[in-house]
């Protein structure tokens, strides 16, 4: 509902050259805008960047809301850099919510990104039981956002209307271009992905496998471990008429485990998806011994532990030779480097737990740190009596600190009020070229400060003057983002009085 909002949305379709007679189909126009939205292939709204360089541009996690971005794109006719799965998915929803098609924006934890739609992503160890990062190709992403739109389908079967999943983000190609949906959240949930549109991608998105195994000497792929329950284990979105998060995980899977969850596994596998079945005779779990891990909440800049436990449930003494791998990862997965590698030999005793205490240091992880401070943790076991393996991984974020916003003066439409925004540097060393951003849709249009230096746990306050237009219950929201600390935030909610 801000200025030219609504112009650069129908210049949006025009963009993607859709028919007037198609602007009243909601199937098609969420075809096309998935397209268009990424700047793959058509010169589309976003540019996405995922490798930690934002030259020429701003980065992701600096956006405070989609105006700018829909603005810029559409006095510019150029891509707008750069974004993120959150960008791209924020946008979009503007976009969808600007012409009258419900939407709301879905984040899924541990999203696959399964490269083949084989329902599995392989992940192969080497002899030591670490894994092989050159032959490794799948991913699992940290998160992942898409949207979600509300229509009927009547070019599907009756009952596949309401929620479809559409997606921005540029992952894959669907009928030539990087788009994704719209694809009934009902039929993934019940493996009919032979419905348009991508439904495949996107029930392995929340469904797959991880299958460890190793390459023999001679080729063959010996399966060390499968752990089917790592993918797609929380999916929320916004509660309505809150900012808390709702969950939605059971309206894309049954209960893990469920005959319900194998039928809707088993259709989805009928209509090819594919599940390599051959290697299963040959995979033998050990099943008496459990292995889990836990990460201990930590603030940047702090030590934590990591806690890695054994259950040995059988009648034997056995011993693991247990390797812990810690690795910087961009949110998508993928890892920039390995910063923690920890050995160390586990005595089980017979019918008893046991726990092993692992330290990560700052100094261990600070130099390398990427965006979203995320860690990925692979913690592998081999029991040296059966030469079985227990695999697990998890992925970690560390406590960024957030920026404080306050307001100051009545707060009444048409008055002047200002709105101050404090931050302290919680690292040891000194931030340069700061770049603060504020914004509040009917209140005040994005502001954005540079400031040169932050010293180590200095505070930084700015205030600034502004009049709301309009009244109601509003949102200020700020961002900060240096090369050394981004994704920082705060957000206020606001009433705003009529005159």
């Amino acid at each position: 509902f801000e200025e030219n909002i609504l112009d650069s949305c129908l210049f949006l379709m025009d963009k993607a050259e859709l028919e007037l007679s198609g602007r009243g189909n909601p199937i098609k126009i969420c075809r096309v805008a998935s397209a268009v939205i990424n700047s793959r292939d058509d010169n589309g709204v976003i540019a996405g960047s995922w490798d930690n360089m934002y030259t020429y541009g701003v980065a992701p996690s600096a956006w405070t809301g989609s105006v700018d971005i829909l603005l810029e794109y559409y006095s510019s006719k150029q891509p707008v850099r750069y974004g993120q799965c959150w960008v791209f998915a924020g946008v979009f929803n503007t976009f969808l919510r600007c012409l009258g098609i419900p939407a709301r924006l879905v984040t899924a934890y541990y999203s696959a990104h399964d490269n083949n739609a084989n329902l599995q992503l392989d992940f192969f160890l080497d002899d030591d039981g670490k894994v092989d990062t050159k032959i490794t190709k799948d991913s699992v992403w940290n998160y992942h956002c898409w949207n979600e739109a509300w229509m009927t389908r009547p070019d599907l079967p009756v009952g596949f209307g309401g929620w479809q999943v559409v997606d921005g983000t540029p992952q894959e190609t669907s009928d030539g271009m990087y788009r994704c949906g719209p694809a009934s959240v009902q039929a993934i949930k019940h493996g009919h992905v032979c419905y348009q549109f991508d439904a495949p991608f996107i029930y392995a998105e929340v469904n797959s496998d991880i299958v460890y195994s190793r390459m023999e000497k001679n080729g063959t792929q010996v399966i060390q471990n499968i752990d089917t329950r790592h993918v797609g284990q929380l999916i929320v979105t916004k509660e309505v008429g809150g900012d808390g998060m709702m969950e939605i995980t059971e309206e894309y899977k049954f209960q893990e485990g469920s005959e319900e969850e194998r039928l809707a596994l088993e259709t989805a596998v009928m209509y090819g998806v594919k599940k390599q079945t051959t290697q299963d005779t040959m995979y033998q779990p050990q099943t008496d011994v459990d292995m889990e891990f836990q990460v201990q909440k930590a603030v940047l800049g702090s030590d934590f532990k990591v806690t890695i436990s054994f259950r040995n449930r059988s009648h034997n003494y056995y011993t693991a030779t247990t390797y812990l791998s810690g690795n910087i990862v961009f949110y998508t997965g993928v890892t920039k480097n390995e910063f923690k590698k920890h050995s160390f030999s586990a005595k089980l005793e017979p019918s008893s737990s046991s726990a092993f205490d692992v330290v990560i240091k700052s100094s261990e992880y600070l130099s390398d740190l990427l965006d979203q401070a995320s860690f990925h943790f692979f913690v592998t076991a081999r029991i040296n009596e059966t030469g079985k393996i227990l695999a697990k991984q998890k992925a970690t974020v560390l406590e960024i600190p957030t920026l404080r916003i306050k307001t100051q003066g009545e707060m009444v439409a048409g008055k002047e009020m200002s709105v101050t925004v404090e931050f302290t540097n919680p690292l040891k060393q000194t931030l340069q070229n700061v770049m603060l951003y504020l914004e509040g849709p009917g209140v005040l249009r994005t502001m954005k400060k540079e400031f040169r230096q932050i010293p180590a746990n200095s505070t930084l306050v700015w205030e600034v003057k502004c009049i709301p237009k309009r009244p109601g219950l509003r949102k200020l929201i700020a961002s900060l983002n240096c090369d050394a600390l981004r994704h920082v935030y705060g957000e206020l909610n606001v009433q705003i009085q009529k005159p």
